[in-house]
């Protein structure tokens, strides 16, 4: 079992539950997910298993969420899950006041990280100290917000759809609009509707995914292993160039093995601008290993080999 589960998380359970309930039923020991998604919140949550959890790093592209913004409260985690710390009357907020207050925060911004979060400090993460009530400083991040549109406007909630860099707080934003507005607000529900390639649409719900895991009818939900890269170039590796990948040899480069637009660091993040990755197939298109092109030594690093497993047992 490599590859990937796009779930439809539901509200309730955190990430690394859903993580450990689809150990449990899949008998695979490699299982992770590729962001987490807080408890109250919804939607698409990439799950990796096998080799699929060395690909987690590859999701790139924006996410994207669909959030429920109530105006006039604040509380402590900036979410439904907190304390109510602050009332105020927001009877006279409107949606053009909200949209307007949104056009600020569009585009590369700095964020404060909510106090209620995984952000370490010092090693410990920011909630063991807010659980303390200790307050510690949280120095602002750069973050981008590509889109934040008002969809409706049910006073004093507002929806609104946010297109965002990796690392963006939500509830941050909702917390940050509610002081722009000068009455408060908290980020009443949120739904991922799409990480990098994977898109809510085509999501599994946890249940559906369960019965198909004890049942042994997971094999039609499952992603394929290079889901996340698809968009980079392959390299066919015929014989016995794929005995060698998979040994981690370097491999002289052959005619025809730099494809025009070989994507850069902008569409693989990682490593420097002239960094040059592709996908390592062999003559059936399987995935054998991601390559980086060495020019000083005119040929391909395999940087991560995937040989194969075998597959699991079920009950």
């Amino acid at each position: 079992m490599d590859g990937f589960f796009n779930v439809d998380k539901p509200a309730g359970p955190t990430s690394h539950d859903v993580v450990q309930r689809i150990r449990k039923l899949s008998r695979e020991k490699q299982v992770g997910h590729g962001g987490t998604l807080d408890p109250l919140a919804t939607g698409v949550l990439p799950i990796g298993v096998g080799h699929g959890t060395r690909l987690l790093e590859f999701i790139a592209g924006p996410k994207v969420y669909r959030a429920e913004i109530e105006f006039g409260v604040v509380t402590d985690t900036y979410d439904a899950a907190g304390q109510v710390t602050e009332r105020h009357d927001p009877s006279g907020l409107r949606r053009e006041q909200v949209a307007e207050a949104c056009r600020p925060f569009t585009g590369p911004i700095l964020q404060r990280p909510p106090l209620y979060s995984a952000v370490k400090h010092q090693g410990k993460r920011l909630y063991q100290y807010a659980r303390k009530g200790i307050e510690v400083e949280r120095p602002p991040r750069p973050v981008t917000i590509y889109r934040l549109d008002v969809l409706a406007w049910e006073s004093p909630v507002a929806t609104v759809e946010v297109e965002c860099s990796r690392g963006t707080y939500t509830r941050s934003l909702a917390y940050d609009l509610g002081q722009a507005v000068g009455c408060g607000a908290y980020l009443k529900s949120l739904v991922r509707r799409q990480d990098g390639e994977f898109r809510v649409e085509e999501s599994v719900p946890l249940a559906d995914l369960e019965a198909a895991l004890q049942s042994g009818a997971w094999e039609d939900l499952l992603y394929p292993l290079d889901f996340p890269i698809r968009g980079w170039p392959g390299v066919v590796l015929r014989p016995p160039r794929d005995f060698e990948t998979l040994s981690g040899q370097m491999l002289p480069l052959l005619p025809g093995d730099l494809p025009s637009g070989l994507p850069t660091s902008d569409a693989a993040p990682a490593g420097p601008p002239e960094r040059l990755l592709a996908r390592g197939v062999n003559t059936g298109g399987v995935l054998l290993a991601l390559l980086e092109y060495r020019p000083e030594r005119s040929g391909w690093h395999p940087f991560k080999v995937f040989p194969k497993r075998g597959r699991p047992a079920f009950r």
